[in-house]
């Protein structure tokens, strides 16, 4: 098994105006399962290119283990890679697939039965080992896919958005599978995906990506609770976070935040923070779970209670989200399965303050 260091990692293109991935600094333990997530074009999966040897590098250095691998051909790499259009060969059977790459490698006909046989009993696909890529679903052709990888028993598999070609109900199916998978197998991990529920639910750790270069490296509640700038909020959750632009203001020795059209205390853990920013604009940020129907609330002050249009209801079953407008902002809230106020008409409801998150408007950091 084997660490990955990334030191000062950059890649550009046409004569280095175009730079894909700046300056990326990383360090993946034995065994860890790290997720890098992003949008389109922040260079996540120029950054797997490279560390697997299809990308060459502009600049920086990759350690597998103990090794500086800058030079070294894939094939040499100890890696396995699975990609996203499975890139399977039509004419040969799903053992044919598999063993594939082990001849090319030379090794003798009994280890390699042995092998693809172990990885379809991991896989549940031993009964499609006679059948060729058209005649599966695509889920039983990522699990080729996933087995061709785990026949070369390599010290790093690196996943490029594996699941993207699926169903909704398949993506679900397969992480399970993949988490399955890394317990059994025990090795180190790097997924690169754009789905953050796939980056919530099976990383170790997530490092988010925008314009090549890395936001925040934490683990998944982390993430969450506690993202570096405004973008990691909004990108980390579902539905994303609400952001609302107001101002500051210090009142008796009080902090509130003023939209322009509600004000909400800030409660005294986040004043001492936020005390320079008094009379100075800032950029809220509240989950939508964190805002509650008033008649669902036990306790709750006028100071963290507002009135605003209920614009639309959506039913989602054991969950139901809300369409707001505060006459300034649009922003949601997610609630209870049965809280289904009346659609187009005014409602109260209560900001948990001691969840929200402030931003500065023109750096974007988190302030607290």
């Amino acid at each position: 098994m084997a660490s990955i260091r990334i030191e000062n990692l950059c890649k550009t293109y046409k004569g280095g105006q175009a730079r894909a991935v700046d300056n990326v600094s990383l360090e993946i333990k034995d065994k860890e399962f790290v997720i890098l997530v992003g949008p389109s074009g922040c260079g996540k999966s120029t950054t797997l290119r490279m560390v697997a040897g299809l990308e060459e590098v502009t600049a920086g250095n990759i350690w597998i283990g103990d090794r500086l691998v800058n030079d070294v051909p894939p094939k040499d790499r100890d890696i396995a890679m699975v990609f996203q259009n499975y890139a399977l060969y039509p004419h040969m059977t799903v053992f044919e697939n598999m063993a594939f790459g082990l001849k090319l490698r030379g090794y003798p006909k009994p280890e390699v039965e042995k092998r693809v046989l172990e990885a379809a009993e991991i896989l549940n696909i031993r009964e499609y080992l006679k059948r060729r890529p058209r005649q599966l679903s695509g889920g039983e052709r990522q699990r080729v896919a996933l087995g061709r990888a785990i026949v070369r028993k390599p010290k790093v598999f690196l996943f490029d958005e594996p699941l993207s070609n699926l169903d909704a109900r398949m993506r679900v199916t397969m992480r399970t599978e993949i988490h399955k998978l890394r317990q059994r197998l025990q090795t180190t991990f790097i997924y690169v995906t754009h789905d953050q529920t796939e980056a919530m639910t099976m990383g170790d750790r997530i490092v988010v990506m925008k314009s090549g270069v890395i936001q925040q490296v934490a683990e998944p509640m982390t993430i969450y609770d506690k993202p570096a700038n405004k973008f990691v909020a909004s990108f980390i959750g579902t539905p994303p976070i609400n952001l609302m632009r107001g101002t500051v203001l210090q009142k008796d020795k009080k902090f509130y935040f003023d939209e322009g059209q509600f004000r909400v205390r800030i409660v005294d853990e986040m004043s001492a923070a936020l005390a320079p920013y008094a009379g100075q604009e800032v950029v809220l940020g509240i989950r939508s779970e964190d805002i509650y129907d008033r008649l669902f609330v036990s306790e709750s002050t006028p100071e963290n209670t507002i009135r605003v249009a209920c614009e639309f209801v959506e039913p989602l079953g054991a969950e139901v989200f809300l369409y707001l407008n505060s006459g300034k902002n649009n922003f949601m809230a997610r609630v209870g399965a049965h809280n289904r106020p009346e659609v187009n008409k005014d409602m109260e409801v209560v900001f948990d303050m001691s969840k929200v998150h402030f931003f500065d408007p023109k750096t974007e950091t988190t302030l607290i």
